[in-house]
């Protein structure tokens, strides 16, 4: 049995049996009003052209869950790279939790905080806080090569929903003003803000765990089982809350799950990524789906999905700038081992109908 939820109407129809009703409603839910306008970040995918400056050598010093802001600039450059456009007084600080161990990136990943005014007019207009995913390492050229597939894997899952987050590619110059870092330029992105991202899409961010994968969105959950195995994921639980964000929707007593963060998955294999002990794979190239057991009748709508979105999904890595081209060969080679599996019938028994997690 699905386990209940401690919260509010959801847990009370939960705990007394009636997750018959709650479908029910989902099921009969009136027709959500149109979603708002991406943020001007998000209306685009063209990387954009940036310089940041400020004390690095301080920021990297301070890499705990209480790191603290460093006032900077961030400078917008033109579509040449030269001509400035704007700069903007922001701060910065480190962020993170794997990536942020020194002993695993030299340069983590970064939060920016920009100005209540005077982002009018730029791409930054209306954000607050802001995600940056960076390159980890300064020398090391896949792992910039793994930012850019990081940002695909966002891309490709808005390909498949707009339950999910945006994200902006930008290459950025890093200018430490303490002048014991080089100045360097690297690819990286930005990832829409939680609350911002629930939204977007109609809801508010529920910040809870033990919600069982079974008590979640019925569309979206497949999905996400489905999309996490198509780029050889396993770094996610909607239990633990981990890489997982839930929104509260109106009209259904069952939240929307959006997951984030892919640096783990098999497309990208970062030298620092491994499977947890716990599972049975070795290498996160190792694909195992981690959906519940479904029938194959059941499944076979979700992999139609992927069929009839595989020339989109794939053009994402054909065209991205700056991907070299044995990045790109690499990855499309992971993906279309996928296509080969969801389009042999004894594949799908094997891999998502004998292998499913049972419930209970």
């Amino acid at each position: 049995m699905p386990r209940p939820l401690p919260h509010g109407l959801a847990a009370l129809s939960l705990l007394l049996g009636a997750a018959g009703p709650a479908r029910a409603l989902q099921d009969s839910a009136v027709a959500p009003a149109p979603p708002p306008p991406p943020a001007p970040l998000f209306a685009s995918h063209e990387p954009l052209k940036l310089t940041i400056e400020t004390d690095f050598t301080s920021i990297f010093k301070d890499r705990t869950q209480d790191s603290e802001y460093h006032p900077g600039k961030l400078t917008l450059l033109g579509p040449d790279g030269a001509s400035a456009a704007t700069t903007l007084d922001i701060e910065v600080k480190t962020r993170g939790n794997f990536r942020l161990q020194s002993k695993i990136c030299g340069f983590p990943p970064l939060r920016l905080d920009f100005p209540k005014e005077g982002t009018a007019g730029t791409p930054f207009e209306g954000q607050d806080k802001l995600k940056l995913t960076v390159h980890c390492q300064d020398k090391k050229a896949e792992y910039e090569q793994s930012v850019l597939l990081e940002y695909l894997i966002y891309r490709g899952f808005n390909l498949l929903t707009d339950n999910s987050f945006k994200a902006r590619p930008a290459q950025i110059k890093y200018v430490d003003t303490a002048g014991k870092r080089d100045t360097l330029t690297r690819w990286a992105f930005f990832v829409e803000d939680n609350d911002a991202m629930a939204r977007r899409i109609g809801g508010s961010v529920l910040d809870m765990t033990e919600v069982i994968d079974e008590n979640t969105d019925l569309d979206q959950i497949p999905l996400i089982w489905m999309y996490e195995y198509f780029i050889g994921n396993t770094d996610w639980s909607v239990y633990a809350l981990h890489n997982i964000v839930l929104v509260e929707m109106p009209n259904t007593l069952f939240p929307m799950p959006v997951p984030y963060d892919f640096d783990w998955s098999g497309v990208i294999n970062a030298p620092y990524a491994a499977p947890d002990v716990k599972l049975p794979i070795r290498s996160v190239r190792q694909r195992l789906y981690r959906g519940f057991c479904r029938t194959a009748e059941e499944v076979t709508p979700i992999l139609a999905r992927f069929n009839e979105k595989k020339d989109e999904l794939l053009a994402l890595y054909q065209n991205q700038p700056g991907l070299d081209d044995k990045t790109r060969a690499e990855a499309l080679a992971y993906y279309d081992e996928f296509y080969k599996t969801i389009n042999d019938p004894r594949a799908i028994q094997r891999e998502f109908i004998r292998s499913c997690r049972k419930a209970g």
